[in-house]
């Protein structure tokens, strides 16, 4: 009984895997078909003529001067700044809420950080625009990189690390003569490696595979993430190109999988740090 119930649950993993990627295999097959075989309403998964034409055109700039590779430069530039100034400023607060017992209104500070948790992004999403705006950062790195650097999940995944570090290692390092920072820097950091790396791995794909807030804080085709550009893409020229906006989703996709798979073992690690304690 116990041997079937096992297996069932291979069979159900199995299929809900084969749900996920099934739409990541056409993307693939449909990348190496031209418009015609892809247009042509047969039912052949698989391409019959495979053709890497669509991603030489794409990275050479040839689909009528669409700049793609300075949208994948836009992406990672964004992703790779914006995720380096989430690493410091959260761990930098999750610190001092959980570790600077003198900080005054810090449990407030908590609570305001986990409330701000619920609040969908829909509601402050035109307020940020206009503000943006108003300052002039409309179509600028900064309107695409400072709006994903605020985040307070960071801050709370962070905190619970912290928080439940051994206390005998920080007055050990009291005694030894470090001070706030270098307790910080030293000490807790090292020790949450695989959870920045969590976090950052969450981060990065988080703000490179945003499309609703690049689209609207640019206007210029060069300043455009390649989400932003390919949904372009896809409602002008390219509306019935499936064989080209195809190769350059699969392009586009690429970094998120390296970046997972670099981070995979660290991802793991930090869920069992978290199970564990």
């Amino acid at each position: 009984m116990v041997r079937m119930r096992k297996l069932w649950l291979v069979v159900l993993a199995a299929a809900v895997a084969v749900i996920f990627l099934l739409p990541l295999v056409w993307m693939i097959s449909t990348s190496f078909k031209n418009d015609f075989e892809a247009l042509s309403g047969q039912m052949n998964f698989f391409p019959l003529k495979p053709t890497v034409a669509n991603f030489v055109q794409g990275l050479n700039g040839e689909l009528m001067n669409v700049p793609i590779t300075r949208w994948i430069i836009n992406s990672l530039s964004v992703g790779i700044a914006g995720t380096a100034i989430v690493l410091i400023i959260d761990s930098m607060a999750a610190y001092a809420i959980a570790r600077l017992h003198d900080l005054p209104l810090r449990r407030v500070m908590l609570s305001l950080f986990i409330a701000s948790l619920m609040i969908p992004g829909v509601l402050t999403f035109l307020p940020m625009y206009m503000e943006f705006n108003a300052l002039g950062l409309i179509n600028t790195y900064p309107a695409l990189i400072l709006p994903a650097t605020a985040g307070a999940f960071g801050v709370f995944l962070l905190y619970q690390f912290f928080s439940s570090f051994p206390k005998e290692i920080e007055e050990a390092a009291r005694i030894d003569g470090a001070n706030k920072w270098q307790i910080y820097a030293r000490i807790l950091l090292p020790s949450a490696v695989s959870i920045m790396v969590t976090l950052g791995i969450f981060t990065f794909m988080g703000i490179y595979n945003d499309f609703v807030w690049p689209l609207y804080a640019t206007t210029s085709p060069e300043m455009r993430t390649i989400t932003a550009g390919i949904a372009m893409m896809a409602t002008g020229s390219y509306t019935q190109s499936y064989g080209k906006l195809m190769a350059m989703t699969t392009i586009a996709t690429l970094p998120v999988v390296i970046v997972f798979i670099i981070g995979q073992r660290s991802f793991v690690k930090a869920i069992t740090q978290t199970a564990v304690k």
